[in-house]
């Protein structure tokens, strides 16, 4: 179901289709971390990447509740765009042979579904709070805090090192 769909003939349903593609792209991207975590060299960067695994299991529990809050079954719809993020990330570092060249594909594809992720909770919580629904908002910005957290972290990480040491041909691990 897309986002312009028969099925959303209100503002609510509008909302509840959000948090469904939230719900699928949190529920993709901790299938897609490990993948990131076997193939980062940089050991911050793996040990970033296992950090955020887990911080997204908790997104996933954090979404539940809003879910619940509405006397909804957590569910997701498939979200063309987290998708598409994570199929370009896959076929970019399948064709990075330097490893450091490699983190920093990493960390740049990272940085894409974060950004994506900081733009639907950030739409998300504006929309709970119109239809008041603030204690779901509360919950959806610990999620957004974290989302934008993560991007701060790799920001350094890429532009302290990962960068620099891609231009440079040089691997940490």
């Amino acid at each position: 179901m897309g986002l312009f769909t028969k099925d959303i003939e209100t503002f609510q349903d509008l909302y509840v289709h959000q948090l469904q593609d939230l719900y699928y792209a949190e529920n993709q991207i901790t299938k897609a971390l490990p993948t990131m975590i076997a193939k980062a060299t940089d050991p911050q960067l793996s040990q970033g990447f296992e950090t955020h695994l887990r911080e997204t299991e908790g997104q996933i529990e954090r979404l539940k509740r809003v879910f619940a809050l509405d006397g909804l079954t957590p569910k997701g719809v498939t979200c063309p765009a987290i998708d598409g993020i994570i199929k370009e990330a896959n076929e970019v570092a399948g064709e990075v042979a330097d490893k450091a060249v490699l983190d920093a594909a990493l960390t740049a594809a990272a940085q894409a579904v974060e950004h994506y992720e900081i733009a639907r909770y950030g739409t998300l919580i504006a929309w709970a709070k119109q239809l008041g629904k603030t204690e779901a908002a509360s919950i959806l910005a610990e999620t957004l805090a974290e989302e934008h957290a993560t991007d701060e972290k790799l920001t350094r990480l890429a532009e302290g090192r990962i960068n620099a040491n891609a231009e440079a041909g040089l691997i940490t691990a």
